[in-house]
Parts: C-alpha cells; sequence; structure tokens
C-alpha cells in the first residue's frame, strides 16, 4: 500500500536521515526527487526545506542548489567545552549527595548500553538514544531538568558530529568502560577522578576521529575547518 505522506511526515523522516548522517553533510538535496521519493507536489517538499533551513540542517544557494548543512568544527568543539564545563559541574554536585539507589538506576543504563554493544548489528542510533538518557539520568538525579534540555538546544552540529564517531568508529565498549569508570568514581566520591574522566569522556569523539577528520571525512565540514590537533583541549 501507498503511503500518504503529511509534511510533517517528511519533515520528520529527513531531520531522521539527517540527524543519523544516511544524508550526509554537504549531500545535495533535489526538490524533483523528494518529491518523487515521497509522491508529493513542490509545495510540500518546499515547505519542509524551509523548515529544515530555520532547523539549521540545510542551506540554500539561490538558483543553484540545497544541501545538507556541512559541519562546523569550531562550532562543535564549542558545544563540548560548554558540555563538558556544564556536566562535570553536575556530576561534582551529585558526587556529595549520590545515593546507592541513584548508582544502581546509573549502572542498570549502562548495562543496558554494554548489552546493546555487544550486538554485532547494534543501531548507532539506537546506542545514542540510551546514552542521552544515562547522562539525563544524573542531571535529573540534581533536579537539573531544565539545564540539560538547554544544553540540548541548537546541537546539530555536535549531535551528528556524536553520530559520525558512532557509525564510523562503532568503539561503542569504550563508551561503556567511560560510562562505567565514571559511576565508580561518583560511588568512591572521588571529584578529582570526575573531572579528569567527564573531560576524557566528553572528548572521545574527538580523540577516536581525529585522524580522519582532515582526511576521510574533510568533506563533510565547512572550508577552511581548523583541525582538532590544532584545538586546545582541557586536561
Amino acid at each position: 500500500m501507498t503511503r500518504n505522506y503529511t509534511s510533517r511526515d517528511i519533515y520528520e523522516q529527513l531531520y531522521r536521515e539527517i540527524m543519523s548522517l544516511q544524508r550526509k553533510p554537504g549531500s545535495l538535496l533535489r526538490e524533483n526527487a523528494l518529491c518523487e521519493e515521497f509522491g508529493v507536489s513542490r509545495t510540500p517538499i518546499r515547505s519542509v526545506l524551509q523548515e529544515l533551513r530555520a532547523a539549521g540542517l540545510i542551506e540554500v544557494t539561490p538558483y543553484k542548489s540545497t544541501r545538507v548543512t556541512r559541519l562546523d568544527f569550531d562550532t562543535i568543539s564549542q558545544q563540548i567545552y560548554l558540555r563538558a564545563a556544564v556536566e562535570t559541574a553536575v556530576l561534582l554536585d551529585l558526587c556529595a549527595v549520590c545515593t546507592p539507589q541513584q548508582l544502581e538506576q546509573f549502572a542498570q543504563r549502562n548495562q543496558a548500553l554494554r548489552r546493546l554493544a555487544a550486538q554485532p548489528q547494534a543501531d548507532p542510533a539506537d546506542f545514542y538514544r540510551l546514552d542521552g538518557r544515562l547522562h539525563e539520568c544524573w542531571f535529573a538525579a540534581m533536579h537539573k531538568n531544565q539545564l540539560w534540555r538547554l544544553i540540548q538546544t541548537s546541537q546539530n552540529h555536535y549531535a551528528r558530529f556524536r553520530m559520525l564517531d558512532l557509525v564510523e568508529v562503532r568503539n561503542f565498549s569504550q563508551i561503556v568502560d567511560e560510562h562505567e569508570a565514571l559511576l565508580q568514581a561518583l560511588a568512591r566520591r572521588d571529584g578529582e577522578a570526575l573531572r579528569r574522566l567527564c573531560s576524557v569522556h566528553l572528548y572521545g569523539g574527538v580523540a577516536r576521529l581525529r585522524d580522519d577528520l582532515p582526511t576521510r571525512f574533510s568533506d563533510y565540514f565547512v572550508p577552511g575547518t581548523r583541525w582538532p590537533e590544532q584545538t586546545p583541549r582541557p586536561e
């Protein structure tokens, strides 16, 4: 049966495909091809493209082309810096008050990630979603839900960078092990270890992709990108 797509359906599908890198940064979006793919006229497609442009996910060159927005590594670096500063502060606060029940909750979520990581065909999008829920949990434990939502806004570049790490490196077990080390530091109430481990964890994607960014994935990024080996990283 042929599906009747609404504008919302089309937007949500294209959004997922862009965020999961099925539609790669810099790739073309052609109106005619999208009309044929979804079986709709140009009007809903143009409406969807306007919405994706407003979300910063596509860029339009009038009379020439429409492309998925390339990644901006400077923006990504600043978003990681912000995330590391905020999340470290939350974990340090949590360190002082964390209960055994909360530690058990965090451990169970990490075990769910470990089970997923062990699957040969684990879906990076599923891993990304479960990973986010674990991090959200320690914000929620400190009643910082609004702060979590705030740092999730305007994260399209960073979110796609994280998906690049998950899709291409697939080192899920390393990420789970980093969570485990963080949880052990929480249990020991070891603030210095938490500072170090949180930085290592949140900058992990940069470390894993460092050599491939200027070579394999250079076309994914805006021209003139300042690559990570030139970008200072806090210890």
